[in-house]
């Protein structure tokens, strides 16, 4: 099979195609598994953070991907549910223990065993991978495959994090940043929280102008202040001055819902900058979100195909990884990106 594999950690300002195009032998699922032939993977910033070491895989080489879509080619002897021909979604939760107090309670995206799809084992920048039976979920009909890869991770992360900042409706919520996860936030709180109003924050005026088109009441420039005091704000950037400048626009007794993975270089300049009686006191609160759990990917599947939820997506061929890749490292984006496999 082919499949784009990262060899080694690196900047991807000095190294434009961090992934290599390889051929792969076709992997065998093991007794609990099912091996899927790919048909679609979305491009995650999170591949920038692998690449460039901030959420390191443990071993190189690696395929990365974490937005999966295909069929399902074969199930090993002890994989009963899904059958051959099935079409399955693969998002970043690639396993957890099942047993531990966090996957008891459903929060298996803080067991100490969590595994990523993409970093910690094989992922979909590829045609064929291999996925544990019960990590692997159903897709609705009414998404196509490219449509419904970056639903698994910039839907599902989104979800969470809209559902993490407890917005309850005609409150203000506030998105700092506007990617593939921020846009389907925004279509989100517009249909669950239609007396709310969506103040978008986003450096480039392309981003802006998008967000407006979705339904944004008011959209700016990161540093600047909100016409509105905000109650709620999601960060989906990977900086960390956008935090200090959310922080300003929060209201009294307000919730900021960070969702990352990593930041990138941390920011002293930025962090000084913070002045306790104008970004935290007052009982503002600071939340992350910490990777996803199944319930989140399939709660949110059922969410966009009960309102038709789709994304704007850019496609590129399997071997245009790097391309896509690098133009998320240069925010060129609308929406969000995909390789089409096949």
């Amino acid at each position: 099979m082919k499949a784009m594999v990262l060899k080694e950690i690196g900047s991807m300002d000095k190294n434009k195609t961090p992934l290599e195009l390889v051929d792969l032998t076709i992997p065998a699922p093991g007794e609990d598994e099912i091996l899927i032939r790919v048909s679609a993977c979305g491009v995650c910033h999170t591949e920038l953070d692998e690449i460039e070491g901030r959420t390191p895989p443990p071993l190189l080489p690696v395929v990365l991907g974490h937005q999966v879509v295909g069929r399902v080619e074969k199930a090993g002897a002890r994989a009963k549910k899904i059958k051959a021909g099935d079409r399955v979604g693969v998002g970043w939760i690639y396993s957890a223990c099942g047993k531990c107090k966090f996957c008891r309670q459903g929060n298996e995206n803080l067991c100490i065993d969590f595994k990523a799809t993409g970093r910690d084992a094989n992922g979909g920048y590829a045609q064929y991978m291999t996925v544990p039976e019960d990590f692997a979920l159903p897709i609705p009909q009414i998404f196509s495959d490219s449509e419904a890869a970056p639903l698994l991770c910039a839907g599902a992360i989104g979800y969470r994090s809209l559902r993490l900042a407890n917005l309850e409706d005609g409150q203000n919520l506030g998105m700092t940043g506007f990617g593939a996860s921020a846009h389907l936030v925004l279509k989100m709180a517009r249909h669950q929280f239609p007396g709310s109003r969506i103040f978008v924050f986003a450096r480039s005026e392309k981003e802006r102008e998008f967000a407006r088109e979705l339904g944004a009441a008011w959209a700016g420039d990161p540093t600047e202040e909100s016409p509105e005091k905000l109650d709620r704000i999601i960060d989906t950037t990977p900086a960390w001055k956008p935090i200090v400048e959310a922080l300003k626009n929060l209201d009294a007794g307000g919730r900021l819902v960070i969702n990352a993975i990593r930041k990138e270089n941390f920011d002293q300049e930025a962090l000084r900058q913070i002045d306790y009686p104008r970004h935290l006191w007052l009982e503002k609160e600071i939340k992350s979100v910490a990777n996803v759990a199944r319930r989140d990917v399939r709660e949110f599947l059922e969410l966009a195909a009960k309102i038709s939820i789709r994304p704007e997506i850019q496609e590129y061929p399997l071997e245009g990884a790097n391309q896509a890749l690098v133009e998320l490292k240069e925010r060129k984006i609308r929406g969000a990106k995909v390789l089409k496999i096949g």
